[in-house]
């Protein structure tokens, strides 16, 4: 996997015959409190010292993900848009900065439905993000929850489900990883021997979580169904020498995992 591009809000790679392109919508500072210890116990003064903090906040990058087959282009994930923090909302720059035309984006699909990965199918203005869009994709065990979201309401009809193990074209395969929600669902793009997982939210904070991949998030729908996952995930990626992209990995949220005497390393592209 090779960079070929950067810039303040995207990082442009090669994998095979593709090219992903991480675009940075931004990013959330969240209490330290929403790191679980086993047993949903919060971190308090036991927190590690490796894990850096900003006015005394945990930060968190939001990355979404452009697939580009050399004729469409797939995009996981949106941004949140204007639906939450203000520090937020920076995709449409992204994409502008990299080059890539909305009008080019005719699929777009969710790793879950949280409002981070979903809001920026609206712009701030109540346009749409992506007005050439075709297929809309969203895990079948959330497909009644995005249809609960009123800001999103003129896209309930478009969206369609998607199962574990579908192919929504040669190169990208989604693989079921419950826990962070019901239907969070990573997705597998291959090429030319090369795999990337783009993985979703299994790691929130990366500067602990790889390390100790017990730790969970208070937004866990299920503490420990995320751990397994988690745990699994890392695995497959460490194993099979697998690159992987996350939404929260700090952007652009692309490297390798190694496996550790105790856990797991992480490592940039």
């Amino acid at each position: 996997m090779e960079r070929v591009s950067d810039g303040s809000y995207h990082t442009t790679y090669k994998i095979g015959d593709l090219t992903v392109t991480s675009l940075r919508d931004g990013y959330v500072d969240m209490p330290v409190r929403r790191l679980r210890q086993p047993g949903d116990k919060p971190f308090g003064d036991d927190l590690p010292s490796q894990v850096p903090l900003f006015e005394g906040a945990l930060r968190l990058s939001v990355n979404a993900f452009a697939v580009h087959d050399g004729e469409d282009i797939t995009l996981i994930d949106t941004g949140s848009s204007n639906a939450w923090h203000p520090t937020m909302g920076f995709l449409p720059q992204a994409l502008s900065e990299a080059k890539i035309a909305v009008d080019r984006i005719r699929t777009v699909a969710f790793t879950h439905t949280h409002l981070d990965h979903i809001q920026g199918l609206i712009l701030p203005n109540g346009g749409d993000g992506f007005p050439q869009l075709c297929r809309l994709l969203v895990p079948r065990a959330e497909l009644d929850m995005f249809r609960q979201e009123a800001r999103l309401k003129r896209f309930h009809s478009r969206a369609e489900p998607f199962d574990p193990g579908q192919r929504l074209g040669v190169s990208i395969e989604t693989i079921a990883t419950p826990g962070h929600e019901v239907g969070h669902t990573c997705f597998r793009v291959t090429s030319r021997g090369e795999t990337l997982l783009i993985w979703g939210d299994i790691v929130h904070v990366p500067s602990l979580q790889f390390d100790r991949p017990e730790v969970a998030w208070e937004f866990d729908a299920d503490q420990e169904q995320a751990r397994a996952s988690r745990l699994r995930i890392m695995a497959l990626a460490a194993d099979n020498a697998w690159c992987v992209a996350g939404a929260h990995l700090d952007s652009p949220g692309v490297g390798r995992i190694f496996r550790t005497e105790t856990g797991f390393r992480f490592e940039p592209v």
